[in-house]
């Protein structure tokens, strides 16, 4: 039986999985590996991937660069021009970075859900009553990053980046089975919301990337600053940055989440559930009509 096997085993029983990645100090421990991963001697670097290899499938062949100078080199790296087509179809929002499907639907009533019968309302994880409004007849998709994927995050159609709201929080591991287990997981852990004009309705669509253990920070191309658990404010950061649909905004240390905020008149695309595994650049959302008044302010 190989090392890989045991572990996933080990990481299979949710109790012992809870307890591995929750009760332990989550932010010294966040800070901590932090630090490691952008260790270049080659001996922790050369450590640090493959004890990282261990708990995951890392495929790197569409990677840019095939040798990293720390972990945190390989955790944030590039991908091939071509590994990511964008679709050019002006209708369609393309998912801003590569996930797995989690809880999706419309907002009801300012709520969504974060797992089976844990919901959690749009206003307490957006901090912003007047933004959580807009959304309120809307759509959302969670999209959950596991640590081998692709973590840099794009923009789904042309916008302009209006402004960005740094929330701090926990460290809360973001996986199944802690979304199964803590209420309103996603609303006590770091984030941020990235209000996102669209250029061609002038809605606003907001995505949110959320931090979670070992992955506090968050850091966007248009900002000089990381986002991360020393980050000390402004809470609210205007900015005016004009992105293209499928230009890199930003990435994460490790994997995590991003929750993608839609005003009525953009749906999810049909052909997504629950599980499915989506890349960046392929069609998530629909825009099916012009903004009504609430929809653009």
């Amino acid at each position: 039986m190989t090392a890989r096997t045991v572990i996933a085993r080990i990481v299979r029983q949710e109790n012992l999985n809870f307890l591995l990645t929750n009760r332990i100090p989550r932010r010294w421990l966040t800070l901590l590996v932090g630090r490691l991963s952008r260790v270049r001697q080659p001996l922790v670097r050369d450590t640090c991937l493959t004890l990282w290899r261990l708990f995951c499938d890392l495929d790197l062949s569409e990677a840019r660069k095939r040798r990293f100078e720390s972990l945190h080199d390989c955790l944030t790296r590039e991908l091939k021009d071509d590994a990511r087509p964008i679709d050019a179809d002006p209708a369609v929002l393309t998912s801003p970075c590569d996930g797995i499907i989690g809880a999706c639907g419309r907002v009801v009533d300012g709520m969504v859900m974060q797992a089976k019968g844990f919901p959690y309302t749009v206003t307490d994880l957006l901090a912003d009553p007047e933004l959580a409004s807009l959304y309120r007849d809307g759509s959302y998709v969670t999209l959950r990053l596991t640590s081998s994927m692709y973590h840099r995050f794009h923009a789904p159609h042309d916008c302009t980046v209006e402004q960005v709201t740094y929330i701090s929080g926990d460290t809360w591991n973001v996986n199944p089975i802690a979304l199964r287990r803590i209420e309103r997981l996603f609303c006590k852990n770091e984030r941020a919301a990235i209000r996102c004009r669209l250029a061609l309705t002038d809605q606003l669509l907001t995505l949110v990337p959320v931090a979670a253990i070992l992955v506090a920070s968050i850091r966007l191309r248009f900002l000089d600053v990381p986002l991360h658990l020393r980050y000390r404010g402004p809470n609210r950061i205007p900015c005016r940055a004009s992105l293209r649909k499928g230009e890199q905004m930003g990435w994460f240390e490790h994997g995590s989440t991003i929750i993608v905020f839609a005003p009525p008149g953009v749906t999810l695309c049909e052909q997504w559930r629950t599980g499915n595994v989506i890349r960046v650049g392929q069609p998530l959302l629909r825009l099916h009509r012009p903004p009504g008044p609430a929809a653009s302010s």
